[in-house]
């Protein structure tokens, strides 16, 4: 059950991540660069921090893959650049998730944090996954309220919108 809730959230992940992208897409430069006082200021701002912190935390997961070293990390200048590094990146993750099974998801991993650096931590990789995923809603929540401050609205995001949409229907 545990994988198949992972399974879902992955592909969740992406599916949102698709939709504020297109959103995202329509804002002029200017709109799409300002400070806007989110924590990491605009839309580009969140949607590079989302892509940091994936990395980070795959990098953590797999031992594979380039990590950055600061949460702020600008990672792509440029909108289209970083949306090809985001749907790999959430390809990059469904892959991982699929290849989960019960033992692993068990299983602990020991890493070190960006703004705790000198302090290891231990942390079942279930708990770990569950932060990645509400950390992207949280992060995608924020660039939401900005799309809908900008443009006066934004892209459904809500989890059963999804569900109801990728769910098969009863019989």
């Amino acid at each position: 059950m545990l994988k198949a809730h992972f399974d879902a959230f992955a592909d969740y992940n992406a599916w949102a991540n698709q939709r504020l992208y297109d959103a995202a897409s329509a804002l002029s430069d200017a709109d799409y660069r300002a400070d806007r006082g989110a924590f990491f200021k605009s839309v580009h701002g969140t949607f590079n921090h989302l892509l940091a912190a994936d990395r980070i935390w795959l990098r953590r997961f797999t031992g594979e893959g380039a990590a950055p070293d600061r949460l702020d990390a600008i990672l792509f200048d440029s909108l289209g650049a970083l949306r090809q590094a985001r749907e790999a990146e959430d390809r990059r993750i469904i892959a991982f998730v699929e290849g989960l099974d019960d033992a692993r998801l068990s299983s602990v991993i020991k890493y070190r944090s960006i703004s705790a650096p000198a302090t290891p931590i231990e942390q079942p990789l279930a708990s770990a996954l569950s932060h990645v995923f509400n950390h992207q809603t949280h992060h995608r929540g924020q660039v939401h309220a900005l799309l809908t401050a900008l443009v006066g609205r934004a892209p459904e995001l809500d989890l059963l919108f999804f569900q109801r949409l990728t769910m098969p229907k009863p019989a």
